[in-house]
């Protein structure tokens, strides 16, 4: 959920260029001509930060559905679903007004919004550019805090004044601004400074927003301001109130010019949250001559720096393929964002990020991959998310605009930081703090639990679950959901003991392990797989139980993608079910720290894949949402990777393609580009625990240096075949040495470790052991399938699944 970069704080992210490339062979290549930020760009998706439309799924700003352009803005969050993000301060050009009136001009979002040529959108690495139907062309480039756009007017104009206007808009893309949007003209330079106070996407409360624009490459003719549909150059100065309807009065500044040059006019426009004055400051430093081509250059070196840690050999692949991967991993690195510096809420010296749409998404692959290809960006990040909790009281699940965000399950910041804690991130973090942090979560029931922490304490203690219509006087929040918060509490709990065992908490280990295990008590061994056809064959789901004990129904395939009710809820509303965004028959699978009970009580391995078979077969996944991403290599965990292997070789590309609707749902802050790239780099993880389950790569090689050792580690596919006919390993080598194992470690990384993967057409038992003997907490930790594997046989009955693999 959301848009924008690490390292680019909130000015537009940088963006990255939009081209597919002709298929390679050399050795070296530039990252970035695999880099095609449109992908997703239409059905809701992945969206670009520059133009602002009113299409529906304008979450981001721009989409490629043909919507009308309603202004260029600064700040965007894209792939979030919901509500639109952002989208402050837009700007709009004019090449002259009716009459040479001010007046002429229309000054009103809905009056001004205008179609663009959808054969001149660019886009390429830190630029952004389209045609309006006016003529005026308009691009963009960014540096940290500043935006820097260029207005190219037509030769000449229907009003034939060539007296070019550009406004300034005091609302956002959601028309959430709140009284006292204020703005100032200097009447000499024409620069314009204010604020306004806007709300949050998906959360509560209210932030403020500066910004600071200026003007180069013309002579300024006039200027002022306009309140509705009506504009004045007397008038240097506008507060507006809201409006007693609920709507944002439109109004905000403008300024005319004499006629431009062949460059056309360049307007710079910084943002602070701190104040105006140090907006004008960020873009003065940033951007201080006005240089579009070197803005964008650094823009453009910034992101292949960031990328160019993952190569990966090009020969025989299709080019698609390369920029669905690369494409990917860019969008891994769209948030958080780094806001440092620009916090009003308090004083630190510890780094500050925004934009964790929601940590509910991000802790099941986006932050893991980070933890690969930039350990010390999520370093800084899990000491902002424990700064939070020091100055707040609580670790965020989800965060934006300086604004808490709606909890969706579990308190998920507890998963990524035990995900960096096994994962030797340590840069500057204090881990005693975020210890503290993680046991509040488990232990404190906060007042406002829709916002922070976790909800129903009393009965998770007392019961071992979370009951329907709970009885919580101690905090406030939606009681829904009790299936999932189940669950996602007992991960939780897990996680605490991976950080527990390494500070020497071993009583802390022991009480969390148990409530780990509290997953088991929603499970009934004789509830069917509901009314799908073929379903009841299958028994034993989790369902949902009262405070009495006694228990409730939902159907295991409710808001699932085959569910035939279209009025089921799942979600945060009162009435919504016993499970978030997705079905029990869903939901079932996730125990990410305890397959071997999991495997046991569906019957065994057979059963287990059997039973996997069926939740993707018959489409009840939905692949566009981040629940389904661990069950397509779950198979790892009953012995059969080869499984995995062909699901994640079905959905990619069947579901994740180039095309500007290659996403099947929001790419929430770059959740669905991590699975891309994880699924095609070969290694996926369970997050909060020290393992990457094995895959053959989508490419013969592939090569990711360490950041923090400087090591790189290879991974090779021999028997390579590009028609990926050839995706079952046979056999493998670590560092030359014979490995069996499905799954490898964090130090394969930092180490530098070689992997060589020998590929064939049918399975030959690879992985199919995966114990650890020498671990004393195997059964629990759950990091590896311990259990005895038999030979399966693949078929289901679906098309794609009717050769099996050996």
């Amino acid at each position: 959920m959301g848009f924008g970069s690490q390292f680019s704080v909130f000015a537009l992210a940088l963006l990255v260029q939009h081209s597919v490339a002709q298929n390679s062979t050399n050795s070296t290549y530039d990252v970035l001509q695999y880099v095609d930020q449109l992908i997703g760009s239409a059905n809701g998706g992945m969206a670009k930060a520059v133009a602002d439309c009113d299409a529906q799924s304008n979450q981001g700003g721009f989409t490629t559905e043909g919507a009308l352009i309603t202004g260029f803005s600064s700040m965007h969050d894209s792939g979030t679903g919901g509500n639109p993000s952002l989208g402050n301060f837009a700007l709009f050009p004019y090449a002259s007004c009716v009459g040479d009136d001010v007046d002429g001009c229309k000054y009103e979002k809905i009056q001004r919004k205008i179609p663009y040529v959808a054969s001149s959108v660019k886009a390429s690495p830190g630029y952004f550019g389209l045609q309006l139907s006016s003529g005026i062309s308009v691009d963009m480039t960014t540096a940290q805090h500043t935006s820097l756009f260029r207005f190219k007017f037509p030769s000449t104009d229907a009003a034939g004044s060539g007296s070019p206007l550009i406004l300034l808009d005091l609302t956002d893309l959601s028309d959430t601004r709140q009284d006292n949007g204020t703005i100032s003209v200097d009447e000499t330079t024409g620069r314009m400074t204010g604020n306004a106070r806007f709300q949050p996407s998906f959360g509560i409360g209210t932030f403020v927003l500066y910004f600071c624009a200026d003007f180069s490459g013309a002579p300024v003719r006039d200027n002022g301001i306009y309140v509705n549909s009506r504009a004045s150059t007397d008038v240097k100065d506008l507060t507006l109130a809201r409006s007693i309807n609920g709507y944002p009065l439109p109004g905000g500044g403008f300024v005319r010019f004499k006629t431009p040059g062949s460059n056309g006019i360049l307007a710079r426009v910084g943002v602070s949250f701190i104040s105006s004055d140090q907006a004008c400051s960020n873009a003065e430093s940033e951007i201080p001559s006005f240089d579009f081509d070197g803005t964008q250059k650094a823009a453009n070196d910034l992101w292949r720096e960031k990328i160019s840690p993952i190569t990966v050999s090009t020969t025989g692949v299709p080019s698609s393929m390369l920029t669905n991967f690369y494409s990917g991993i860019y969008r891994t690195m769209i948030n958080p964002q780094d806001y440092t510096g620009e916090n009003p809420l308090w004083e630190s010296s510890e780094p500050y990020f925004d934009s964790f749409y929601c940590i509910w998404d991000l802790f099941r692959s986006q932050m893991p991959f980070l933890t690969i290809l930039d350990p010390a960006t999520i370093a800084r990040q899990i000491r902002s998310l424990i700064d939070t909790y020091r100055n707040l009281g609580w670790l965020p699940d989800c965060r934006m605009s300086l604004c808490k965000g709606y909890t969706q399950g579990g308190s998920n910041a507890d998963n990524v930081l035990a995900d960096a804690y096994v994962k030797n991130i340590t840069d500057g973090i204090d881990w005693d703090t975020g210890y503290e942090a993680v046991l509040k979560d488990a232990e404190v029931e906060p007042y406002f639990w829709s916002v922070e922490g976790r909800g129903g304490l009393d009965s998770w203690k007392n019961l071992g679950y979370i009951p329907v219509e709970d009885f919580d006087y101690k905090g406030t929040g939606t009681m829904t959901r009790s299936v999932s918060r189940t669950l996602e509490y007992s991960y939780n709990d897990f996680v605490i003991t991976q950080i527990a065992a390494g500070v020497g908490a071993q009583a802390d280990v022991e009480k969390y392990t148990s409530r780990s295990e509290n997953w088991q008590n929603l499970y009934k061994a004789d509830v069917t797989g509901g009314s799908l056809a073929g379903a009841s064959v299958f028994t034993g789901f989790l369902q949902p139980r009262y405070l009495n004990k006694t228990w409730g129904f939902q159907d295991p395939i409710t808001c699932s993608n085959v569910d035939p009710n279209p009025n089921s809820i799942c979600s945060l509303q009162r009435t919504a079910g016993e499970t978030f965004e997705s079905s029990i028959w869903e939901y079932s699978f996730f125990v990410p720290h305890d397959h071997a009970t999991l495997i046991t009580k569906f019957g065994g391995p057979d059963a287990f894949v059997k039973r996997l078979d069926f939740l993707h077969d018959n489409n009840i996944t939905y692949i566009g949402n981040e629940p389904a991403f661990l069950t397509v290599f779950q198979y790892h965990y009953a012995g059969r990777p080869a499984l995995s292997a062909k699901r994640s070789h079905f959905y990619i590309p069947a579901y994740f393609g180039i095309g500007h609707d290659g996403l099947p749902g929001n790419d929430d802050s770059g959740a669905m580009g991590s699975f891309v790239a994880f699924s095609m780099l070969g290694l996926f993880p369970n997050p909060g625990q020290d393992v990457y389950l094995i895959t053959p790569p989508f490419f013969e090689s592939v090569s990711i240096k360490s950041q923090v050792s400087g090591k790189t580690a290879t991974i090779t596919n021999v028997n390579f075949d590009p028609s990926y006919k050839n995706i079952f390993i046979q056999s493998a080598t670590l560092n030359g040495a014979p490995y069996t194992k499905n799954w490898i470690d964090h130090s394969f990384f930092t180490e530098g470790k070689e992997l060589v993967l020998t590929l064939g057409r049918t399975y030959q038992g690879f992985g199919n052991f995966t114990g650890n003997s020498t671990s004393s907490n195997e059964k629990r930790a759950q990091r590896f399938s311990a259990v005895p594997i038999n030979e399966l046989n693949a078929k289901t009955g679906a098309s794609y699944w009717a050769s099996q693999e050996g």
